[in-house]
């Protein structure tokens, strides 16, 4: 690849503050707002125009439970808690049985990107905002030891500088530019993404065709032209007659921009394919299948990983492992997506499998177990803070999916609520360090007070 050199040059620091949270999704406001809360001064960096990350980008609407297994202990609190019951409260989200193990709450994601907005706004000045902003670089005073981020925006280069870092970019943004190794998944091995959509037409035709559902329009035979058989859907809160549809499936690096951008043409590609396939192989004479709104990107599921004190396992997850520093609590059943199907483990011990007969593509579930009969199930899984302590870091943490875990673990704590709670812990502990406290306190982040909102 050819270069050019560029010559040395004065960066302006746009401000100095306690903390320096980069990346806005619910991770990063829930860092920054907790850090915020216990005083500190907070900049929060984002390359969006808005906050609130794959829900609010790519539209995902839904949420997972904070509670037990058997629905009977609350495992979640905090900010997750408190914005569901916010958004709940204005009619802005619904919710399922505590003990789905799918999907617990659904809701309207440009009501997050408000309540979002909403959370920061009662920080500020404390909290400051930067919008339209990518971390471009690093700057170390010391080994494991950063001084300042480096970000583009509008104005050119600036810099932000800090006592105390969070790595909320979901690719590790900062601490690649910062010179921390990370792990690279291999291609077969790493979760695949999803563009997904709000379609418009999808009650008529199912009205007059019963045997219509994106289900039967996965399989083969319907001619969509799609190489996987697993999609799901959701209704759109505030918005009755639009489905939120996540049909497509692609696997590529996130990190690599030329990837990235291939990616994002293919996602709506494998949209445009399954909506004609949709609307030739049930016709109506009127009605037809529609794209309402298409995500300002696609839905990143994984991409790096940080190398931690701790690297969360499978085992430990499936099993139930008690850390002595949990920050997080969960029980989204382990979920990956693989080849042309997808995988479950669930924590009560049942394993199903969609998978494609390659000789007739039919599709079929295979079900299993990967605990045997008998043995007690755990009814919560737990994340330690260590696994969001980059080995070698004085001054930074990292939060959210580039936590250090295998990639049985990943598939379940990969989440969104797990995801908020590791931003949360983050931000506390960021504060608590600077405070000259351990990071967690004894014991771990005890189980949250009920609520008497959440049903």
């Amino acid at each position: 690849m050819k270069s050019i050199h560029i010559p040395a040059c004065t960066v302006p620091v746009a401000d100095e503050v306690d903390l320096c949270v980069c990346g806005g999704s619910c991770t990063g406001v829930f860092a920054a707002v907790a850090a915020a809360r216990q005083g500190l001064r907070v900049a929060l960096v984002e390359a969006n125009g808005f906050l609130g990350g794959s829900a609010t980008a790519a539209f995902v609407p839904v949420w997972h439970s904070l509670f037990s297994t058997d629905g009977e202990t609350q495992i979640i609190g905090g900010l997750t808690a408190e914005v569901l019951e916010t958004l709940y409260r204005r009619g802005e989200a619904v919710f399922r049985a505590r003990t789905d193990p799918a999907v617990y709450a659904t809701f309207s994601t440009p009501a997050l990107q408000f309540a979002l907005d909403r959370l920061c706004d009662a920080e500020e000045p404390r909290l400051r905002r930067f919008l339209h902003a990518t971390v471009t670089g690093a700057v170390l005073r010391a080994p494991g030891e950063l001084s300042h981020v480096l970000i583009a925006d509008k104005s050119g280069s600036r810099a932000i500088a800090a006592r105390f870092f969070i790595d909320a970019t979901g690719d590790g943004d900062v601490l690649r530019r910062a010179g921390f190794p990370m792990r690279h998944p291999a291609d077969a091995e790493r979760q695949a993404h999803t563009t997904c959509a709000l379609l418009a037409g999808v009650d008529a035709v199912q009205a007059a065709h019963p045997a219509f559902s994106f289900a039967e329009m996965m399989r083969p035979a319907r001619g969509a032209g799609l190489r996987h058989v697993f999609q799901w859907q959701a209704p759109v809160i505030g918005a009755p007659g639009l489905t939120f549809a996540a049909v497509t499936r692609l696997s590529f690096d996130p990190t690599d921009p030329d990837a990235l951008t291939a990616a994002e043409i293919e996602g709506r590609r494998q949209l445009a394919r399954f909506i004609d396939a949709c609307n030739r192989e049930f016709p109506t004479g009127g009605a037809r299948i529609a794209a309402a709104a298409l995500p300002a990107s696609i839905g990143i599921r994984e991409s790096l990983h940080a190398g931690c004190e701790h690297t969360l396992t499978e085992a430990e997850v499936l099993h139930g492992t008690h850390f002595d520093d949990v920050i997080a609590r969960g029980t989204y059943r382990v979920d990956i997506h693989e080849g042309t199907g997808i995988t479950f483990k669930y924590l009560d011990g049942r394993q199903t499998a969609l998978r494609t007969d390659p000789a007739t593509g039919e599709m079929h579930w295979d079900e299993t177990r990967w605990l045997p009969e008998g043995e007690t199930p755990a009814r919560w899984y737990e994340i330690p803070f260590r696994s969001l302590v980059p080995q070698g870091a004085v001054n930074l943490l990292c939060a959210g999916r580039m936590l250090d875990c295998d990639r049985g673990a990943y598939g379940a704590v990969r989440v969104m609520v797990l995801c908020n709670q590791l931003g949360e812990a983050a931000g506390l502990a960021a504060a608590r360090m600077l405070q000259g406290l351990p990071p967690v306190p004894a014991g771990g982040i005890p189980l949250p007070n009920p609520s008497t909102i959440l049903p």
